[in-house]
């Protein structure tokens, strides 16, 4: 007995040795890399030949399936997407929170000509560097404005892609005011659209009747389909943080339309020549035309279409019934290596 005892004891004293190295894959998997300072995976990141700063924040971790959120605006805030919070960590996806230059959490540098689309896209590449992604591991999704810079930063960088997501955003932005005038201003009172209009006219944004009108009669039927007062939390929050001089010289005054530097914008000709794996989400009740939408996956080689059809532009929030169960199956799609069928 005191033998077998002994023999016990040995094998516990074998199996709490300290001293020799050991390999544990689990840890250096979920280890962030932050160095000494734990900071939950936010990274600032030096763009512009190190000049300006660009907050980024990992969420999860999967050695195949990385995706970059480029949230709109142009200049809104990474806080709209929290809602992919409650979806994407128990699925296993890894994702990356990220402003923009000139966005609340980034640097925001007065100088006006960093706002346009080829420096936007060149920051996403120097973004893409310096989180370690590529073309085994790299997903682009681009929601609103953001989706624009997808498509832009997927004609000129696809060979580091491994898939592409466009959320809520034609491929014309001379499309999506024709759709803004000739559909969806037809669906307002006559009375309020002539108001709006006319503050339009005089260039009265700034009035606060503007929105007044906007909010009640646009916003909350084809932006978030919530009344004003029940909006969730993170999207009011993204909205106070709106950098609104960016936002208007790119955009315009607001979501009923394009005015801004954006105006002429269209890469419908290019679509084409998309060829990674492409996934187009719409909405019903969206800003953008949703046929238009399905008629982008169709023109992408390898595209897919899906369609919210109780959502609006913000369709991650007013119809995640359908938005999370159609992107978590498209990147796992995508990472098994099955072909995408239009």
């Amino acid at each position: 007995m005191k033998t077998i005892a002994s023999l016990i004891f040995l094998f516990f004293l074998i199996g709490c040795k300290t001293d020799a190295p050991v390999e544990n894959d689990s840890l250096s998997y979920f280890d962030l890399n932050e160095g000494a300072v734990k900071a939950g995976g936010v990274k600032m990141i030096p763009i512009h030949g190190g000049k300006y700063n660009v907050w980024t924040k990992r969420v999860g971790n999967h050695p195949t399936i990385k995706v970059l959120l480029l949230h709109g605006g142009p200049a809104a805030t990474h806080e709209y997407f929290e809602s992919f919070d409650s979806f994407l960590p128990k699925e296993g996806i890894e994702y990356y929170y990220y402003d923009q230059l000139g966005s609340y959490y980034s640097d925001q540098p007065t100088d006006t000509s960093l706002w346009n689309i080829d420096r936007f896209v060149e920051e996403v590449e120097e973004v893409r560097k310096a989180l370690n992604l590529d073309n085994s591991n790299f997903y682009l999704l681009g929601s609103s404005w953001g989706g624009i810079l997808a498509m832009e930063y997927a004609l000129k960088y696809q060979s580091n892609l491994k898939g592409l997501i466009i959320s809520n955003m034609m491929a014309s932005a001379p499309e999506y005011g024709k759709y803004a005038d000739e559909v969806l201003a037809k669906q307002m009172d006559p009375a309020v659209l002539k108001e709006i209009r006319d503050l339009e006219a005089k260039k009265d944004f700034e009035n606060p009747r503007y929105m007044e009108l906007l909010v009640p009669n646009f916003y909350t039927e084809h932006l978030c389909r919530f009344p004003a007062d029940q909006w969730p939390e993170p999207v009011n929050r993204s909205f106070k943080h709106m950098n609104g001089v960016i936002y208007t010289l790119m955009q315009g005054p607001s979501e009923f339309g394009i005015s801004g530097k954006l105006e002429k914008w269209d890469r419908t000709a290019d679509l084409k020549t998309i060829t990674v794996p492409t996934l187009v989400i719409g909405a019903t009740h969206d800003t953008m035309d949703p046929e238009h939408m399905k008629w982008m996956a169709s023109e992408v080689p390898n595209g897919r279409f899906l369609l919210c059809p109780n959502g609006s532009h913000l369709s991650m929030w007013d119809d995640q019934e359908h938005y999370f169960p159609g992107l978590i199956s498209f990147l796992k799609d995508v990472d098994g290596g099955l072909l995408i069928k239009k």
